[in-house]
């Protein structure tokens, strides 16, 4: 009878050890199958346009030609490799126009000073090749500098600058009069090239000389009608960037470790982000935070429109993802989440992303601005609190600019 107890005492402890073994791993393939990875997505989806800013101007009077002592001015913004496009016609022509020679009126030297005073050597005077110049009939002959006419001695150009805003402003002056060639100029058109980092987005601007004209062009030179060329350039004018590599965090609790809006940068390397696109300083920050679970980064290098980057990163339930990376044409913008996200999310965040301003950099034109990292420059320094990024500029839409997905 003990034999036959103890047989089945062994026999059910036996059976109870492969419970609680089973139990035990149930309970750890449970805790492991809990963890979950994911991947995020940044793309920069903006449309690059041939020009950061374009304009027109005309006379006072009516009809609103410049006449023979008068002046008109206009102001733009430029950073250091960019340059001004004009033109306007020369009035007592068949197809006679002004233009600075390309791709614009130079504004910084080799130095990265900016160009002020006189520049009128900067402008040429154009025959458009449709229009015979005596008879007015029509022709078809390419682009050429008219001969033995000096336009600096027509037209005198002068320029003055704003450091702080990177804004230039140039002044017209039609200073014909008296001259062989006294003439009024039409109103006339302006453009400022897109730059991309490595190079202008049109380096030839409104016309190509040595070829055959183009529609725009030959109605300023032939009528002074800015109508078509303004809708040209509407079209094709337009702010872009490029963004920087994108840091990504996991956490936990309800405060976004990145930033915080409405109060001002802590030093973690949030500024770094924002003005230079650089991600190591607030990598480490975040590290040696208690509530941090882990900090990834997205690409090495900066991303340009019709490019993305992505990472993996591992989180639990509960955990919550935070992310940021620099608008790279700006003093001191970053996109980042406004809303909290769960860790465990899938598909596109894009709506929950905005633009902020982190208040450490004085703003300029974006892509336009000479202290901008874009130009080799670095912001003037203030102290505002994290903001999102208002109506000053025509910035384009979130959405239009970077896409955000969850896989």
């Amino acid at each position: 009878m003990k034999k036959t107890f103890l047989k089945i005492t062994a026999a059910l402890a036996g059976i109870m050890a492969t419970f609680a073994l089973s139990s035990c791993s149930d309970s750890d393939n449970g805790m492991m199958g809990m963890s979950f990875q994911r991947t995020i997505t940044f793309e920069n989806v903006v449309t690059p346009k041939d020009f950061v800013q374009s304009g027109s101007f005309q006379g006072t009077g009516t009809p609103p030609v410049i006449m023979p002592g008068q002046s008109v001015s206009f102001k733009f913004s430029a950073g250091k490799t960019q340059a001004l496009m004009f033109a306007t016609m020369y009035g007592a022509s068949k197809d006679w126009f002004f233009a600075s020679q390309q791709p614009g009126i130079k504004l910084f030297d080799s130095n990265g000073n900016a160009i002020t005073g006189d520049v009128s050597s900067s402008v040429l005077l154009w025959d458009n090749g449709t229009k015979d110049n005596m008879t007015g009939q029509p022709e078809s002959k390419p682009i050429m500098q008219v001969p033995n006419v000096n336009a600096s001695q027509l037209m005198k150009l002068t320029l003055t600058y704003n450091d702080a805003t990177s804004e230039f402003t140039l002044t017209i002056t039609n200073t014909s009069g008296g001259t062989t060639n006294e003439t009024p100029f039409s109103p006339g058109v302006w453009a400022v090239s897109n730059y991309n980092g490595t190079q202008l987005l049109n380096s030839t601007p409104f016309f190509t000389p040595n070829a055959l004209s183009n529609p725009e062009i030959t109605d300023i030179a032939q009528m002074g009608n800015i109508d078509k060329m303004k809708v040209k350039l509407i079209a094709n004018t337009g702010i872009m960037t490029g963004l920087s590599p994108a840091l990504v965090v996991v956490y936990r609790g309800d405060k976004n470790p990145i930033y915080e809006f409405g109060k001002t940068d802590t030093g973690m390397g949030l500024k770094e982000i924002a003005q230079f696109g650089n991600v190591t300083k607030l990598q480490n920050s975040l590290k040696s935070l208690p509530n941090v679970k882990g900090v990834y980064v997205a690409g090495s290098a900066p991303v340009p429109p019709g490019s993305k980057v992505m990472t993996n990163f591992n989180a639990d339930p509960g955990d919550k993802i935070a992310y940021a990376t620099m608008f790279g044409f700006s003093n001191d913008w970053f996109y980042a989440n406004e809303q909290s996200i769960e860790a465990n999310v899938k598909g596109d965040l894009t709506s929950k992303t905005s633009l902020f301003d982190s208040g450490t950099g004085v703003d300029q034109y974006p892509g336009a601005g000479n202290h901008q990292a874009l130009f080799g420059g670095t912001p003037q320094s203030e102290i505002m609190p994290v903001s999102k990024v208002g109506t000053q500029y025509p910035v384009p839409a979130v959405q239009n600019v970077i896409k955000v997905t969850v896989n």
